[in-house]
């Protein structure tokens, strides 16, 4: 079993109680994060100024076959300094010497800029065992792709990452009162006008990125650039959508260097909810559907013989926690993706775990069960035909709770390599 993914906020240290497997390759995906409830801070959500910061801190101990036995904690700061902000920390060390450090901050606003909301996080690891995905077209820009298989490979492996997220809020639908009131659920009814309904951002996001494999030095170890995501979230709930969707359109840029080749990326992606009502067993039934398509245009530009693509941590893939989760993280490679995606997702009435031993100190308002399946394919062309050739396939299900105001997920999800078993937080769409 494999979990690719460091999980945000405390909650998730609190599940690995539940399922300790970890893994390496960790890179928090703060796009999903989910808000610190401001409701919980203040009657008024223009009083900034009203509220108690709670810490909470909890140590874990687990096993993987990349770490091995591991020890470490996460602590997390809610209302750090503002009612809707929030701190994170989380470190571990393992028995074979690896290391994994992550420090975030969310959802803070500067004096005047009531439309900004401003994050930052920075990760760095060491792993001394790490599984990688490697492919012919990740050779030296001036080689040709094989088409070949990704190869599996065990190396030592060096990453970081740091990322200011810079996200405006524009002042129509719910972010109409400033982006601090956007963060709250949907209260009025859903309407398909982004100029009434649902929350309208730009988000712009510098980063640095590196991952250094030891005896794969001449693999491209370092991506700089800029993302620039456009984003309408009219979804009625982020923890637990029933209703609306959400459309985002995600660039990203590289510039080049000296060391290394420019290139560029973009992503689609959307989503859809409809509540099926209430029965007998359930308080609530979804139907969850996404859709994701993404290409690097840039991927058959060349200069100087060198090809003008990105390195794979920071390219086109699928596999993972997320997308194609019947298969490890980064496993497909490509120039261009595509990802069809459906979930069916019930609230029983019958919720046992506040009376649990563990769950019964955390507050959990609700759980869900989920069974969903995917189809997926990625190609070094941008082409329909290509992308639904020999699709890849996953089929699973799950169970997902809110803790103390965060959802976490626990799945079984199947494909044609095996399977996988992840714990994650937030929902996947």
């Amino acid at each position: 079993m494999k979990i690719v993914q460091l999980a945000t906020y405390f909650s998730v240290a609190c599940s690995l109680m539940l399922s300790p497997a970890w893994a390496q390759n960790a890179q928090v995906n703060t796009d999903a994060i989910e808000p610190i409830n401001v409701s919980s801070a203040s009657d008024s959500i223009g009083d900034k100024h009203s509220y108690d910061p709670e810490f909470v801190a909890v140590p874990f101990v687990f096993s993987t076959e990349t770490l091995s036995t591991t020890i470490g904690g996460a602590g997390v700061l809610k209302h750090a300094g503002q009612a809707q902000a929030s701190l994170l920390g989380i470190g571990l060390y393992s028995k074979n010497d690896s290391w994994v450090t992550f420090l975030g901050a969310n959802n803070y606003q500067l004096p005047t800029l009531d439309s900004w909301l401003f994050s930052a996080e920075y990760y760095r690891a060491s792993y001394k065992e790490g599984i990688y995905f490697i492919d012919e077209q990740n050779l030296p820009a001036h080689h040709e792709p094989s088409h070949q298989a990704a190869q599996r490979i065990v190396t030592q492996g060096e990453e970081s990452y740091a990322k200011l997220h810079m996200k405006y809020v524009l002042p129509w639908g719910r972010g109409a009162h400033g982006a601090v009131a956007s963060l709250m659920p949907q209260t009025q009814a859903l309407s398909w006008n982004p100029l009434e309904s649902g929350v309208t951002s730009i988000q712009i996001t510098p980063f640095s990125e590196t991952q250094e494999l030891q005896s794969y030095e001449y693999l491209p170890s370092q991506s700089r650039g800029v993302k620039l995501k456009l984003d309408w979230d009219n979804r009625d709930n982020g923890k637990n959508s029933t209703r609306g969707g959400r459309t985002s359109l995600t660039f990203t840029r590289d510039f080049g260097a000296d060391d290394r080749q420019s290139w560029t990326t973009w992503e689609f992606e959307q989503s859809a909810f409809f509540a099926l009502g209430e029965n007998d067993w359930f308080n609530n039934q979804i139907i969850a559907l996404d859709f994701y398509i993404a290409d690097t245009p840039t991927w058959n530009e060349q200069s100087d013989g060198e090809f003008h693509r990105p390195p794979s941590f920071s390219g086109i893939t699928l596999g993972g926690f997320n997308y194609l989760r019947g298969y490890s993280g980064g496993r497909f490679f490509g120039r261009s993706a595509l990802l069809y995606r459906g979930e069916y997702r019930m609230l029983p009435k019958w919720q046992p775990l506040q009376t649990l031993p563990v769950f019964n100190l955390y507050d959990i308002p609700w759980w869900q069960w989920t069974v969903f399946a995917e189809a997926g394919q990625v190609a070094d062309d941008f082409s329909m035909d290509e992308l639904h050739k020999d699709m890849k396939w996953t089929l699973g299900a799950g169970v997902r709770f809110e803790v103390e105001s965060v959802v976490v997920r626990t799945e079984l999800a199947v494909g044609e390599e095996g399977n996988q078993f992840w714990v994650m937080v937030n929902q996947p769409f």
